[in-house]
């Protein structure tokens, strides 16, 4: 079968590799559409939690062998430590991710743990479904919120976009900031209220960037006594002033990944919000497109990886 494999630091190539063999608790599923997170443009560029050979893709859907239209929960965790048995499997201690620590969507099919099957409604498309992956991260973190209904999304992408939807979708106020012009269009066509930097302050502010500088500014921007959640995860190291966390008691949060019942309502959420602002690319032009998406192209909110045969239908 066709894939799209990540081969070594900096490099992704388009491979014929073997299909996959289904254990006894698996399931083969056809790939139907697979989308490139922004953690697979950043982590592909030196080798460490995604070792090569591999075939990344972690938010994909597709149809199994009885046709069942399905959406995957790519998380894997040991579900015996203290979190899963406290229903919390997204911070177990030896968790892993489809398409990063095993063979993921990138791919014509792909082996899945069959418990990881969300059936997907009739009513959302393939591209669309994509999203229901990022939006239970957005689910999730709103869930860490603090009190209050004044938020404040810093990032255009997909992540800041699904956080602006769910956050709207439960009657925030809610700005998004964004330097790209690109993505800031994108928004505004989702009838966001967007700027350039987020003014004033908010009693939650989500940073889908994850850079020392957003960082710092989620914190800036909480109200006292607000919540900085974060979830962008673009730089590891970061710097901040200490004691105005103190003296404002303010608080910062991570958010990670999800619980099954994030994911759960994210399918339901997908039926209501608009996911359509995707970009369908064909899994031969795959590696072009990732490569495009990795040197900085913002043009494309979402890239989507689909089977040629239905590029355009």
């Amino acid at each position: 079968m066709h894939a799209l494999v990540f081969t070594g630091a900096g490099r992704v190539e388009l491979q014929n590799v073997p299909p996959p063999d289904a254990a006894e608790d698996e399931t083969v599923v056809t790939v139907r559409a697979s989308g490139i997170c922004g953690s697979e443009l950043h982590g592909f560029r030196t080798v460490g939690m995604r070792v090569p050979p591999l075939i990344m893709g972690h938010e994909f859907v597709g149809t199994t062998d009885a046709g069942d239209r399905v959406v995957i929960n790519p998380l894997i965790s040991c579900q015996s430590c203290d979190s899963c048995l406290r229903g919390e499997p997204q911070v177990c201690r030896t968790r892993g991710l489809l398409g990063v620590s095993r063979p993921g969507g990138f791919a014509e099919t792909v082996a899945v743990p069959t418990g990881a099957l969300y059936p997907l409604p009739l009513g959302v498309g393939w591209s669309a479904a994509t999203l229901i992956e990022p939006l239970a991260n957005a689910v999730h973190a709103w869930s860490a919120r603090g009190d209050g209904d004044r938020v404040g999304v810093i990032g255009a992408g997909a992540i800041g976009l699904v956080c602006a939807l769910v956050a709207r979708f439960h009657g925030a106020e809610v700005t998004v900031s964004e330097t790209s012009t690109d993505r800031r269009e994108v928004a505004e066509s989702l009838g966001l209220t967007v700027t350039t930097a987020l003014p004033g302050e908010y009693d939650t502010v989500f940073d889908a960037v994850g850079a020392q500088v957003t960082r710092v500014s989620a914190i800036e921007r909480c109200r006292p006594a607000g919540t900085a959640v974060w979830l962008g995860l673009a730089a590891d190291d970061v710097q901040l002033a200490g004691n105005p966390v103190v003296r404002q008691e303010k608080r910062i949060v991570g958010s990670f990944a999800y619980t099954p019942a994030d994911f759960a309502a994210a399918v339901d959420l997908a039926t209501t919000l608009d996911l359509s602002w995707t970009t369908d690319v064909p899994l031969s032009e795959a590696d072009a497109a990732f490569y495009s998406l990795a040197n900085g192209n913002t043009a494309i909110a979402k890239a989507v990886i689909v089977p040629d045969s239905v590029v355009g239908t």
